[in-house]
């Protein structure tokens, strides 16, 4: 970042200290030209363009400036209209028209045939040169303003007058001919014959005239009626619509910049539209912004670049061998590959800095040109305002002189400014360009690498080479140029100073050198904490991750302390390196401040030692190229660190393309076996998750080495296949190698009809963010028919009639708004609506109770896929006796495949008996406490199908209270000892500049000692008013001593005050870099601690109704904007308006009469900057809406990855992250678009406030006013005005964004609902000490206006007492133990724990003294020995006792002992594993209460018996409240609660209950027996 803070300061500081001393390298340059132009206008050399002779306008000054200048101006806007693009509609043009250009041609014509006369006529009125220079500009130009007229008619401007610009400038050349006029009628020769010559050029002169006031009558002509070009208009909309579905017509124009003229492209007036809808506050969506031109638009960038990437691959030889970057998911699209290490090859050979050289860079490297005539043009200021100086101190030259260097100046700066706005504007267009196409690079080949090779990089990881990598490789796009631009000035400055200074130049060359090793040094070690930082920040982030997707789980075991210091302590160490790099920064910022101070004492001091006299001039003109010298040697090493960042990046993200591709070709065997009723046939096959070369460096983990060997398997078509076996045996692995997800060591697969895909439902159901239409039909056309029937099929129905919009309800993220069993069959659902042949369903009866599970079966799995291939992995075998075939597997091995009977008696925990059987069958209802937190957000958002709140999106300006809330967060003292700094920083700064043109002033003066400050003789009152001296002091205290001799001034004594007032400069400088680096970092410490502290103390309600997503942006994005961004602004802010100030200050002093001219230049800034900052926010917002639904979407996708290529998916995947692209291109590229359009128009009033300081200068001149010295310093401060107006509003516009990122962890910190956090009773160390729980009269509502979960509760649980909570789906289950644990606050009632109500004790004291097994195993990275004792409480031996009897010893063993690490959410455990954990934890608690919420839903019956009595042993002395899954584990309990909408229906002992007729409890155990 430190790169273009560098850039910007020293640019402007080179520009201020450039002065008049240049003007020797410009005398010989200047001369020639003198003699050029005396030549064309036959004058004498000393005077070669008069304005004034012989009481008339001189010939030459009116050709050349009056008629030849407005001619060129006029052609040059003419032809910019040459490119707009014809009208549609075929309606001619109105006469008008045809009018005008007839008379430009004929006026063309005219001017040519004016041509003779002149040559014939030899000096009779000018030198022939110069009449044949005037007479062909015009010529030229008369006619390609005709064929510019010709197009423009033909456009949709013919229904108009056209722009009003070209009848404006064709006035401008009328002056000079009216002077030829008036001077042959002074002269006599207008119709003399005795000059034949003259009288026919004053003919064609009159003919001009009338050829002109036609043009002007033609234009005056009516033209269309607003109604008849509105409805042509509307018509031409309509084309436009039809071409763009879904984007509503903005106004005239929709399509960005296409078809626009060339003027409209220079000065982006097609940009006004759009920020005029920005500026009424009309840009409220993305579809409100233009669509991209088609250059630009994804689709077409991504194709071309593609293309160059099959071309690469087609070098290198194997793109028929490979599956390459671009090659389909299956063979028999556009190319495959037999071989997987000739595809490894293949894209190790084909880099993406070749792909996107190839397809960029013609373009890209076309711009240096622009960069290269806008840097030169930048020169030509310096050396025409040294000659301006020049013109002034002599008081010698002619007027004309000053009056041609005012319009260069004009003219150099006017075209600077257009060339370096237009190359700004296409490098954007060129960084769009490599975003897309790397973006979508990225995202292709997620989809297409193989799940085993994915496992190299973590989700974030992937995300970030999207995000954080792609930036970086667009930022380096913008700093490239500055590669070889900045060396090439870097020798242009030393010649120019050995020029100067001789050889003494080296003198501070050499220091100037060795100051570039430390600069190197520090870059080093920036870029060493960059890199650490970094790291810190993904572990922090990544904890923030796991505690936002734990966070019930958090507060349940009160765990919230433990993770506080866990990321206080990532955050702790982020800090420290971040810093590291800001005092680094301060000190570079210092270097470059101390830099100019000793190179130029280092050069002076040589240059006097060489016995050289120091001269004002060689002092004056060194200062100004040591100045230019610093910005290549400082700037070179930031430019160098940013082009290795995008290295470093580049090579990261060709890392991840290098990857292995799934290679289906090879994967599967693609000849059938004899049999064709075979649908899938493994023989010999082995499989693995890790690639063979990793598996011998790897660390042994449970699924890292397991083993997958299938001997012999074969599934024929239609059958159902039912695969069982206990927890991590291999059952998941087995449906990952049908799929292809894994590595094939060996053997043979085949699988029939492979192109079709699979129907896979995964354990861990993956959901979309959509509707739950959209996720059930997956991207194909909607069935009305086929759609009931599976809703019907999967158990929906009912589910979807309570939703608030039907199927129409959104979902959110990964399906967080649905319960687990609701999510097991939206998967389900999605996978049967696929209509594929082979389905591969992974335990989808897991999650849901007796009766959903049977419906699922009877109707979905032996229904609707009855004659389709099936094989269902599940742990619930009562379901698997109408299945086929059985298949046992353990250990990655098939042990026996048979039929039910004799498989079924291996795995089942006892023998059959009927009664049992049926009431293992039973299993009590899933997630309800989750669902009925759903339906009851659903019920109150039933105007709203969206379950969760859209973010807040906040309109207009920052609010004023978050610049506060900043400046409070730095401290109040420490924020104005800041500023005060800056003020001392600017103020040296301008005084040693001011003092520069003192001294100036001073040696001019005692050049001739007969010259006094002012006149003995006061001048006028009305000439003094131009002078500095009359506005500031009383006219009789003018000097009018004559000042002493050029022998007393001392060339030392005025290089020491200004090397003491540089050296004042440096160090408040360093002062206010190190003052700012310790305020921003400590900002960003108290912001990040307010904002975890709430977070932590949050509801869980905010939880469930916030995405994580949206959360995490707070801890990860917007905070690294406040570390980093944030402060970068800033500083360039607050330093851009000091500098402002600093400049005004010195103009209008030096200058004041210019105050007549910036004041209204001041009204038009201001106005067009608080246009320009209401669509730009607008614009900055909608690009924040619409990146992230990119970067959901692709952790989306890679979460789903294995379904998304089961079924085949892959193609409308990246279609859809294409679209997603597309919508963010279009709000950046205005975004961008709105800066640049700003640019140039403050670049214009830069351009007016040059030429105004020029012609006051000149006037000031001509009336003998003003002091040489500080009019040049002026004019050198008004030089760079330009670029510090543009500067000023982009740092404003870019803090402000920053800003928001404050704003919004402001809105968190102050908005967030808290838990209460009080705690009105003291309660015993030991309590509760019984068990004794009572319910009374609970009433609990989960929001204001929400139904009750619970209404009316009363019951009461006796010490020691297992009691089983059942009830259907709804009916406030698990809601008990959320008001139990006060995760919601009671509307009335009380829960008694041992006699002490629950909303008196302390949240914390009240959760550690109770103990849960939660629904969702939650695991955190880290050791298992962490996940289960978080706090280090325990021993080893204790650690080990648990897992013993959790039956996790030997796994735990395996991956290598307890403090084995456990991956992201514990990923190297099975799902019922990860539940084993979570039990081995409750285990280790003393709690007298324990609440289990299903915990065993995916063990297998063995293991679920063996817990079950482990629980019973464990806790026989404690109260426990089981809500049931399987219902024989609560059989055995003391007795059973039923609930039944909100309230308790039945309460006894479970024989009592299955004996009383009519009872839930009865008809929950005989459900199953229809």
């Amino acid at each position: 970042m430190l790169d273009r803070l560098l850039f910007k300061h020293l640019k402007m500081f080179f520009r201020l200290i450039i002065r008049k001393d240049l003007l020797s390298l410009t005398l010989n340059y200047q001369r020639r030209m003198e003699s050029i132009l005396a030549g064309l206008c036959g004058t004498s050399p000393e005077d070669p363009l008069p304005v004034w002779v012989h009481g008339n306008v001189g010939h030459c000054f009116n050709q050349l400036t009056l008629n030849v200048i407005p001619h060129v101006i006029l052609a040059v806007v003419s032809a910019c209209f040459l490119g707009t693009p014809r009208s549609g509609s075929g309606v001619p043009c109105r006469s008008g028209w045809g009018c005008r250009i007839a008379t430009s041609f004929v006026l063309a014509g005219l001017f040519l045939a004016d041509t003779i006369p002149a040559t014939i006529s030899q000096q009779e009125l000018g030198p022939v040169y110069l009449e044949v220079l005037a007479n062909g500009t015009a010529a030229l130009t008369w006619l390609v303003h005709g064929l510019a007229l010709l197009v423009l008619c033909r456009s949709s401007h013919g229904f108009t007058r056209g722009p009003v610009a070209l009848p404006l400038l064709i006035l401008l050349p009328i002056p000079s001919f009216i002077i030829t006029l008036v001077w042959y009628c002074q002269s006599g020769t207008a119709w003399s014959p005795a000059h034949p010559a003259a009288s026919s050029r004053f003919a064609i002169l009159c003919l001009q005239l009338v050829s002109l006031l036609a043009y002007i009558v033609g234009y005056l002509f009516p033209t269309a009626g607003r109604q008849d070009f509105l409805s042509i208009n509307s018509s031409w909309q309509q084309e436009q619509l039809t071409s763009e579905t879904g984007i509503p017509v903005l106004d005239e124009q929709t399509v960005a910049e296409d078809g626009e003229s060339w003027l409209s492209r220079f000065f982006h007036v097609w940009m006004n539209s759009l920020m005029k809808r920005g500026y009424q506050g009309k840009l409220n969506r993305p579809q409100d912004v233009y669509v991209l031109p088609r250059q630009l638009q994804a689709a077409r960038v991504c194709d071309r670049f593609y293309f160059c990437w099959q071309k690469k691959a087609a070098l290198h030889h194997v793109e028929e061998e490979t599956v390459s970057l671009t090659s389909p998911i299956l063979a028999g699209d556009d190319g495959s590959s037999n071989a997987p290490d000739s595809s490894r090859c293949a894209q190790k050979a084909v880099q993406l800095f070749s792909v996107l050289h190839a397809a960029f860079g013609l373009r890209f490297y076309s711009l240096g040109f622009l960069k290269l005539a806008g840097n030169l043009l930048g020169f030509s200021g310096p050396l025409l305002l040294n000659s301006l100086v020049n013109f002034m101190e002599s008081r010698q030259e002619p007027l004309s002189h000053g009056v041609l260097y005012a319009l260069g100046l004009f003219a150099g700066t006017f075209l600077s400014a257009l060339l370096r706005n237009q190359f700004t504007y296409e490098m954007n267009k060129v960084t769009l360009m490599v975003r897309a196409a790397v973006i979508s690079a990225i995202y292709r080949k997620a989809l297409r690498v193989s799940s085993t090779s994915l496992t190299r990089f973590t989700v974030g990881e992937i995300v970030n080479f999207m995000s954080t990598d792609t930036s970086r490789l667009v930022n380096f796009c913008l700093s490239f140029h500055e590669v070889w631009s900045m060396p090439f000035q870097f020798a242009i400055t030393l010649y120019l100073l050995y020029q100067q200074v001789g050889v003494a130049f080296l003198g501070g060359l050499v220091l100037s050198l060795l100051l570039v090793p430390i600069n190197k040094i520090l870059a080093n070690y920036i870029l060493m904490n960059s890199k650490e930082m970094l790291k810190h920040k993904d572990a922090r982030v990544k904890l923030m991750t796991e505690f936002l997707s734990g966070i019930r789980v958090i507060k349940y075991y009160t765990w919230e302390k433990h993770f506080r210091t866990r990321i206080n302590a990532c955050r702790a160490k982020e800090l420290q390196k971040l810093r590291a790099i800001n005092y680094l920064d301060a000190v570079c910022v210092y270097l470059w401040a101390a830099l100019p101070v000793v190179i130029s004492i280092a050069t002076f001091v040589t240059y006097s030692l060489l016995g050289h006299q120091l001269t004002a001039t060689k002092v004056f003109t060194a200062l100004a190229l040591i100045g230019m010298l610093i910005l290549p040697l400082n700037s070179f090493p930031w430019v160098l660190y940013g082009t290795l960042e995008a290295k470093v990046s580049l090579d990261r993200i060709q890392r991840f393309l290098e990857l292995m591709d799934q290679d289906l070709e090879a994967y599967y065997a693609l000849d059938s076996p004899a049999d064709t009723a075979t649908a899938m046939e493994m023989r010999c096959a082995a499989f693995s998750w890790v690639p063979v070369e990793e598996e011998s460096t790897r660390q042994p983990l449970s699924t890292g080495t397991l083993q997958l060997h299938i001997e012999n398997l074969s599934v024929r078509k239609g059958m159902l296949l039912g695969v069982v076996g206990k927890v991590g045996s291999g059952k998941s692995s087995l449906l990952a190698a049908i799929t292809g997800e894994l590595i094939k060591q060996g053997g043979r697969v085949y699988v029939c009809d492979l192109e079709q895909g699979f129907g896979l439902a995964t354990q861990e159901p993956w959901i979309q963010f959509t509707t739950v239409r959209e996720n059930i039909l997956f991207g194909r056309e909607y069935d009305a028919r086929l759609y009931e029937e599976v809703v019907e099929a999967c158990a929906l129905s009912e589910d979807l009639n309570i939703l608030p919009a039907g199927d129409q309800t959104e979902v959110g993220e990964h399906g967080v708004t649905l319960s687990g069993g609701q999510k097991a069959r939206v998967a389900l659902a999605r996978a049967v609506y696929q209509d594929k042949e082979l389905y591969l369903l992974d335990d989808p009866l897991a999650a849901v109770d007796a009766d959903v599970a049977n419906h699922l079966m009877q109707k979905c799995i032996l229904g609707v896929l009855k004659h389709k291939t099936r094989i269902l992995c599940t742990h619930r075998t009562e379901f698997l006796e109408k299945a086929d075939a059985l298949l046992l597997i353990d250990n990655g091995r098939i042990v026996k495949i048979g039929t039910p009977a004799d498989i079924l008696p291996l795995v089942e925990a006892f023998p059959k008996c009927k009664d049992m059987d049926k009431k293992q069958k039973n299993k009590a209802p899933d997630e309800q406490g989750q669902e009925e937190a759903i339906e009851t957000e659903k019920e109150e958002s039933s105007q709203n199908n969206l379950i969760q709140k859209e973010e807040e999106k906040k309109e207009g300006a920052v609010a004023f209270q978050v610049y506060k809330a900043y400046c409070l967060a730095v401290g109040t003292w420490l924020a104005l000892s800041i500023l005060f700094s800056l003020f001392l920083m600017q103020a040296s700064r301008n005084i040693s500049d001011w003092w520069l043109s003192y001294w100036i002033s001073s040696i001019s003066q005692t050049a001739n000692t007969s010259v006094m400050v002012c006149s003995a003789s006061l001048p006028s009152a009305e000439l003094l008013l131009f002078s500095i001296a009359g506005l500031v002091f009383p006219i009789q205290a003018l000097d009018t001593t004559p000042v002493p001799s050029n022998g007393s001034v001392d060339v030392n004594f005025y290089l020491i005050v200004y090397g003491s007032i540089a050296g004042a400069n440096s160090l408040f400088t360093i002062f206010r870099a190190f003052l700012f680096a310790y305020g921003t970092l400590r900002a960003a410490t108290v912001i990040h601690n307010r904002l975890l502290e709430r977070a932590l103390k949050a509801t869980v309600a905010f939880f469930d109704t916030t995405p994580t997503g949206r959360i995490l942006n707070r801890f990860s994005s917007d905070l690294y904007c406040v570390d980093d961004n944030l402060p970068f602004f800033l500083n360039i802010f607050l330093a851009d308006i000091f500098g402002l100030l600093g400049i005004l200050v010195i103009i209008s002093y030096g200058l004041p009469w210019i105050g007549l001219v910036l004041l209204p230049l001041a009204v038009v800034y201001f106005s067009i900057q608080h246009y320009y900052r209401h669509t730009s926010r607008e614009l900055k917002r909608l690009y924040s809406v619409t990146l992230s639904p990119i970067y959901t979407h692709f952790s989306e996708t890679l979460s789903g990855l294995s379904s998304i290529r089961a079924m085949r998916a892959t193609q409308r995947f990246e279609l859809e992250n294409q679209l997603r692209l597309e919508q963010n291109q279009r709000c950046l590229f205005a975004s961008n678009t709105a800066m640049v359009w700003l640019d140039i128009r403050l670049q214009m009033i830069g351009v007016a406030v040059v030429t105004a300081v020029a012609g006051i200068a000149i006037i000031q001149h001509q009336k003998q006013l003003g002091n040489p010295g500080l009019v040049g310093l002026a004019l050198s401060y008004s030089l760079s005005v330009t670029n510090l107006l543009s500067d000023l509003i982009s740092s404003f516009t870019q803090t402000e964004i920053m800003m928001v990122s404050v704003e919004r962890t402001e809105e968190y910190t102050t908005d967030i609902p808290m838990e209460p956090q009080d705690r009105l009773v003291q309660v015993a160390a030991d309590w509760p000490s019984q068990g004794l729980l009572e319910f009374q009269e609970v009433v609990l509502a989960y929001r204001v206006g929400l139904p009750n979960a619970l209404d009316g509760v009363s019951f009461t649980v006796y010490p020691g007492e297992k009691l089983g909570i059942v009830g259907r789906t709804g009916s406030g289950k698990s809601t008990l133990f959320l008001a139990l644990f006060r995760m919601v606050e009671l509307k009335s009632g009380r829960i008694l724990l041992d006699g002490v109500d629950n909303q008196l004790v302390g949240l914390e004291e009240l959760r550690s003294r109770l103990a849960i097994i939660p629904q969702d195993p939650f695991l955190f990275s880290g050791s298992i020995r962490e996940n289960l004792d978080p706090q280090g409480k325990r021993t080893d031996a204790e650690l080990h006792e648990v897992l013993e009897q959790c039956h996790l010893r030997d796994a735990v063993t395996q991956m290598g002992g307890l403090d084995s690490e456990l991956g992201e959410q514990g990923k190297s455990l099975s799902v019922g594993q990860r539940q084993l954990v979570c039990l081995a934890r409750a285990l280790l608690t003393q709690a007298k209460v324990l609440c289990i919420d299903e915990a065993t839903a995916s063990v297998d019956q063995k293991t679920d018996q063996l817990l079950q009595q482990t629980i019973r042993q464990r806790f026989a002395d404690k109260t426990v409240l089981t809500i049931a899954h399987r219902l024989n584990t609560i059989l055995d309990s003391d007795r059973v609660l039923v609930m039944q909408a909100g309230r308790v229906a039945e309460l006894d002992s479970p024989t009592r209950l299955s004996q009383k007729d009519g009872s839930l409890f009865q008809h929950l155990l005989h459900s199953r027996q229809q």
